[in-house]
Parts: structure tokens; C-alpha cells; sequence
């Protein structure tokens, strides 16, 4: 039978990247398949409700998301005759979160599919498993699947975090470092400790050490929250004792959320650093039925050149499979301003890029005793990091941004036409960073990935008090406009700072307690 290729799934080398041969052919693998939705007429419809931010737009439980929007029993059934017929093997199909995981050998996979695998080398990302040409599906189910995602292991995204350089940079007027709990009083988060909820935190790689939590939650005064590890496609919680690595990044996430809900389970979510591993790991999340978490904090991403249209859009149907389900995902904007680290221009961070997403950027923070004395964009300049934002170059402008505009630092001002990012902000500048236990070691970071958690600990308070997640919140904080700490000064590079949404801050900080009453 003949095959088809899936659109957007060519997935090209990195340039210098360097072939190192044939993968060993009998070495195992396992592969994602998404699957298509049921019912994509009335998902639709529902999704136009919620970004609406209609008052009749209520969340779909999982079990109900599951039977109406997940994949049909038939489909799944198919891919299963289809991986037996090939001699793979199912290890897991979960029809709510339409995907089908399979193992197989290199060989098995490469026939499969299509596709020549091999063994490549590159001075930034190190050794992986890569592949030449698109991904290709037999012609009969060329209509249910989606994406196939894993045959390449190449790092997808990079932490968002940075510990306090050793020097002053060039920007810098003075250092000074908070708690979490300093924050969430200065923004004046509303009280409580998020009993009965649960945050999800995505983590690609690393883990944390129990001596750490223990050390730090003692030092702060509150109570040791649960936090639960939960492994997603053979990864688990593996500390590295490097804490310059992802065990930093893992750490600090837990750190913040637990400070500041110390009431609510953590639930934290260990997957590889691939597109298949990024994906699967929030969309276990999302349909997770035992730990249930109503808010999930992604301190991870990379350029949206980096990613095939085959996994961005895989990744941003499990975003829009969130907020149908009353889930808030809470995503870091990138620490390299507006180029987001990549050549040639301006760029933005997938997945904070997603418009299903609550974007997080970037500021520097300074207060007193009796509150905030001033907060600006986080530009550290050359010698250190910037708040990532921009326009987006993928997604289309959602309705909650219509009207709005851009400022460059030349002045020029321009309408809004793409997904805007970030959509609000946090303390970000190493300078005026986070005080935290990484390895056993007091110090001080900061980072866009710092004011994920700040924020999904915020929105946890608001769960809590609420009784009921507040789900997809875009369009009532665009519509409130004023339940931030507006950020006028500064710029990430290319973009400049201005009264109301802008491309470095968006909404601004939180106040808390207006953030609050804009979410009932």
C-alpha cells in the first residue's frame, strides 16, 4: 500500500550538524501516534465560546472531554491492528488524550514510516537520533493520525533560568533578592495555601532532592507541600547534582509553587527533552484523573523556528484540550528577549507562543518595606538576560488581542496582527531574583521560568478560594485591563514598553487581588 506524507513533518538537520552513521537498527524506541478528534465541529464551537470568554463556556469534565472529544474507539482500535500488523508493540492508548504510544526497533520504525534514521553530533545539543524527510502513514490512515512523534531525539527546548552572575552588569544600579513569599505580599496575592488543589509542573529532564525542599520550605516557615514525582515515557525523577543543568531549573519550579501553596500537591510531571516527550508529558497532565491538576507550570521552550508544524500543532491541540478542560497553563516567554536566542531577527518562545496559553514574561523588581519603589523590563543587556516577547509568526491574533499594538524602540508603532506575547509578567532579573536551595546551596535566580510557578501559584490561590479552577483566563484579564502593575519603562530589544499590553510585559505584574476579582 502506499503512503502519505503528514504536512509539516520534514524535520531538516541543524546547521553543523554532523552525521555519525547508521542508528543501530535492533536498538528499541517508542513513538507517539496522536490521533484525530471526535466531534471536531462541536470542539470547535466550544473553543470559540471560551476564547470568547462567554459566561455559558464551562469547562468539559475529563471524563466527558474523554468520550466526547478524544479519539473514537474505532480509530484507536485501527492504530492497534495497525502496530500488531507490524510486529510493534502498544504499550499504552489513552483515547481522552488521543494518543497511542508504540515500541518497536530502530528498523521496525524506519520501515513503518518511512524514514532513515540516524546517528548525529552538534557542537550545542550533543549527540542525537535524527531523521531525513517527512514522516509518512500508509494511505488508510493517512486520515486519523495526526503526528508521530519520537523518532527524533534531538532536545526540543531549553530551562528558562539564570542564576545571579558573578559581576555587575552594564544595566544594573543595584542587587537585591526575595522569597516567594516577599513577592506574593509585595503583589499582593490574595491569602491562603491552596488546599485542595494540585499544580503540575513539566519538567524535560534533571530532578530534586528531597534534602533541598526540606532545607528551604524549614528556612521560609511554612509547611512541606506534597509533591509527587510522576515519570512519562520511561523518565523519571533523576537528579544530576549539577544544578547549573536541569536539576536547577526542577528545583527552583517547586520551590516557588510549594512557598507559596504550600497546601496543595505538586505534581511533577518527568519527561525527556524531545517534542515527543514535551507533548506527552503535558497532555499526561491534563488528563491526568488521579492528581487532577487544575493549573500546570512550563518553564521550558524554544524558538517556534525550531519546532515542525507536524509538533507545534500536536502540542497547541493539547493546549486547546486544556483549556477546554478548565485548565490553566502557565508557560515561561524565553530569557533572550525579543530575538529569543535564534538568528535573524525577531522571534518568540513556543509554547508560550501558543494563544492557549497564560504567557509569563520578564521584569526587574524593586521594593521596600512598604512596597513596590519601581519595576521595569527585564534587560540585563549584553551581559546577561532580557524578558522574551514579540509577535508571533505562527498563530493567528486571538480575539482578546484584538485592537491592540506594538512599540518598537525606534518609536514606530504598529496594530497588532499575530498572537502577541508575553501576555503578562512577573520578577524576573537575576538582580532582584529568587532566594532558593539548589544542591544545598543558598543562592539567588531569576528567570522568565521563575514567574511561571509565581503565577500558577497566584491563579492556585484563586482555585482555592473559588472552589473552582478558573480554567482558560485570557480573555477576562484582557478584558479587565487593569489587573496588573502596568510596566512602562524598559525594552527587551526590539520592542519598547508602553502604557497598557506591550510586546516586553504584556498585561504587567500581578495585583493580586485585582487579578481576583477580574477571574470571578
Amino acid at each position: 500500500m502506499s503512503k502519505q506524507p503528514i504536512a509539516g513533518s520534514d524535520k531538516p538537520q541543524p546547521e553543523g550538524a554532523r552525521c555519525l552513521g547508521a542508528c543501530n537498527p535492533d536498538e528499541k524506541i517508542e513513538v507517539v501516534v496522536m490521533l484525530r478528534r471526535q466531534n471536531e465541529d462541536a470542539f470547535r464551537q466550544l473553543m470559540q465560546k471560551i476564547n470568547s470568554g462567554a459566561a455559558d463556556a464551562v469547562p468539559v469534565s475529563r471524563e466527558e472531554f474523554s468520550k466526547r472529544f478524544g479519539a473514537s474507539a474505532s480509530d484507536v482500535a485501527r492504530t492497534e491492528a495497525f502496530a500488531k500488523a507490524h510486529g510493534l508493540t502498544v504499550v499504552r492508548a489513552d483515547p481522552g488524550a488521543r494518543s497511542v504510544v508504540l515500541s518497536g526497533t530502530i528498523a521496525q520504525f524506519s520501515t513503518v514510516f518511512g524514514v532513515k534514521l540516524e546517528r548525529f553530533e552538534h557542537h550545542a545539543i550533543g549527540e542525537y537520533r535524527g531523521r531525513t524527510g517527512p514522516v509518512n502513514v500508509p494511505e488508510d490512515m493517512k486520515d486519523l493520525v495526526t503526528a508521530v512523534l519520537g523518532l527524533d531525539s534531538r532536545p526540543q527546548a531549553r530551562p528558562h533560568f539564570r542564576f545571579r552572575p558573578p559581576f555587575k552588569t552594564a544595566r544594573s544600579e543595584s542587587s537585591t533578592s526575595y522569597t516567594p513569599l516577599d513577592l506574593a505580599r509585595l503583589y499582593d496575592f490574595p491569602g491562603g495555601d491552596g488546599s485542595g488543589q494540585c499544580v503540575g509542573i513539566i519538567e524535560l529532564g534533571g530532578g530534586y532532592n528531597e534534602s533541598d525542599l526540606s532545607a528551604y520550605f524549614s528556612q521560609l516557615g511554612v509547611a512541606q507541600p506534597n509533591v509527587v514525582a510522576i515519570g512519562v515515557d520511561q523518565a523519571n525523577n533523576s537528579p544530576s547534582g549539577n544544578p547549573n543543568g536541569p536539576d536547577g531549573e526542577v528545583t527552583l519550579d517547586i520551590e516557588i509553587v510549594g512557598a507559596i501553596v504550600p497546601g496543595a500537591r505538586i505534581a511533577v510531571y518527568f519527561t525527556a527533552n524531545s517534542d515527543a516527550g514535551f507533548i506527552d508529558a503535558v497532555n499526561r497532565a491534563i488528563h491526568d484523573d488521579t492528581n487532577k491538576p487544575s493549573v500546570i507550570s512550563i518553564s521550558w521552550g524554544g524558538p517556534e523556528t525550531n519546532w515542525t508544524p507536524q509538533s507545534q500543532n500536536a502540542f497547541d491541540e493539547v493546549l486547546q484540550s486544556a483549556a477546554a478542560l478548565g485548565v490553566t497553563v502557565c508557560a515561561a516567554s524565553g530569557d533572550s528577549g525579543s530575538g529569543d536566542g535564534a538568528a535573524n531577527g525577531d522571534h518568540v518562545d513556543f509554547p508560550a507562543s501558543s494563544p492557549y496559553v497564560l504567557a509569563c514574561g520578564g521584569t526587574q523588581l524593586l521594593a521596600s518595606a512598604s512596597g513596590i519603589r519601581s519595576e521595569v523590563v527585564w534587560n540585563d543587556g549584553d551581559q546577561g538576560g532580557a524578558g522574551g516577547g514579540g509577535v508571533s509568526a505562527v498563530f493567528a491574533l486571538p480575539v482578546w488581542q484584538n485592537g491592540l499594538s506594538v512599540t518598537r524602540v525606534n518609536g514606530a508603532r504598529s496594530a497588532l496582527t499575530k498572537r502577541g506575547v508575553p501576555d503578562v509578567a512577573g520578577d524576573a532579573s537575576p538582580l532582584t531574583g529568587y532566594d532558593v536551595i539548589i544542591g544545598g546551596t543558598q543562592t539567588v535566580v531569576g528567570g522568565t521560568s521563575a514567574v511561571a510557578p509565581l503565577w500558577a501559584g497566584l491563579i492556585t490561590r484563586i482555585n482555592a478560594a473559588a472552589g473552582k479552577p478558573v480554567g482558560f483566563l485570557n480573555p477576562k484579564l484582557y478584558a479587565a485591563k487593569t489587573a496588573g502593575h502596568d510596566i512602562t519603562q524598559g525594552n527587551n530589544g526590539s520592542f519598547e514598553a508602553t502604557a497598557g499590553w506591550d510586546a516586553c510585559t504584556g498585561l504587567g505584574s500581578p495585583d493580586g487581588a485585582k487579578v481576583a476579582a477580574a477571574l470571578k
